[in-house]
């Protein structure tokens, strides 16, 4: 087996150490940032994409920090296409007077910041940021403002450190990119 192929022909786009190291230098200016505010920070992982990486990133945070997570749907069962942003959990009300920051795996189409931003904001934080571990170079649907990006990648379907794709691959350590002969015949056709 090639070194850069998974078992089933997922190949690595983005591997274990290029994350690490990332993870590493996102945290320290995202810190940096929040250093300059005052008051409390409440992370908003957006699950269950964004679970790894943001376990990563709170571990090299040196400051109190609330984490209050929502689940958000864009990519339902076997779908390769963003179907629109749909929150399944309610905003979470402790967010008002403080720093937030919506933790996201990937931004594809914008949807799903563009939401949470604007629920967000209707709570009244002191400030409302937005981090992603992926930005796919596509022209989004929606202009969805993200003060810091981990990785920009090309218009691929990803899998891995937290994506996946009908509820699997989320647990590979590195992000890699999905065969044909795995897609949905639904997502492949379309």
């Amino acid at each position: 087996m090639n070194s850069n192929e998974y078992p089933e022909g997922i190949k690595v786009l983005i591997d274990e150490e290029r994350i690490a190291e990332r993870v590493a230098r996102l945290a320290k200016q995202l810190e940096e940032d929040l250093d300059a505010l005052q008051g409390p920070v409440t992370l908003v992982p957006v699950m269950t994409g964004s679970m790894l990486f943001t376990s990563d990133l709170i571990r090299h945070l040196q400051r109190p920090l609330r984490i209050a997570p929502v689940t958000v749907q864009s990519y339902p069962g076997s779908s390769t296409r963003s179907r629109g942003a749909r929150l399944q959990t309610p905003i979470p009300d402790a967010l008002k007077d403080t720093h937030v920051v919506i933790i996201d795996d990937i931004l594809d189409s914008g949807g799903t910041l563009a939401v949470l931003r604007r629920l967000m904001k209707a709570v009244g934080p002191a400030s409302v940021r937005a981090c992603v571990l992926l930005r796919k170079n596509v022209e989004h649907d929606i202009t969805a403002i993200c003060e810091y990006t981990g990785f920009d990648i090309p218009d691929r379907f990803v899998v891995g450190y937290g994506l996946d794709y009908d509820g699997l691959y989320r647990n590979l350590p590195f992000i890699g990119t999905l065969p044909e002969h795995l897609i949905g015949v639904e997502d492949a056709e379309a």
